[in-house]
């Protein structure tokens, strides 16, 4: 009788255990990269600085903004790399990495937020 009561007990505690872990929210992982390549220097790229951060303000951890000043030694090997033609170039990729589009030129917020959108991302914070 004690081994089937310590049996039981064992059980409901692991039980109980995998309950606990199972309402835990699950960490978020972004679901698009976004890549800007660009410049500092770059007029067209400056005007990109406010959109890019509203994008990774209203996505949280949806969305994964990179910028890359592609006019610096240490970061043009991303020029190559993603076979841009001019800056800035917004190029998205998915969660597994994969290119699904690509930008030339600035780039509306407002434009970004479709395209999520057609994606299923929606913005977490009000105001996207």
């Amino acid at each position: 009788m004690k081994t089937a009561v310590i049996v039981c007990f064992a059980l409901l505690t692991v039980s109980a255990g995998l309950i606990s872990q199972s309402k835990q929210a699950p960490k978020m992982t972004a679901t698009i990269t976004f890549i800007e390549l660009g410049s500092v220097n770059c007029i067209p790229c400056k005007k990109m600085q406010p959109v890019m951060k509203a994008i990774e303000h209203k996505y949280n951890e949806k969305v994964k903004v990179l910028f890359y000043d592609v006019w610096t030694p240490a970061q043009k090997p991303y020029a190559k790399k993603y076979g841009i033609r001019l800056i800035p170039t917004q190029v998205f990729l998915d969660e597994n990495g994969k290119e699904f589009f690509r930008h030339e030129g600035f780039y509306p917020e407002e434009d970004i937020h479709k395209l999520f959108n057609e994606r299923g991302v929606t913005p977490v914070q009000a105001g996207g």
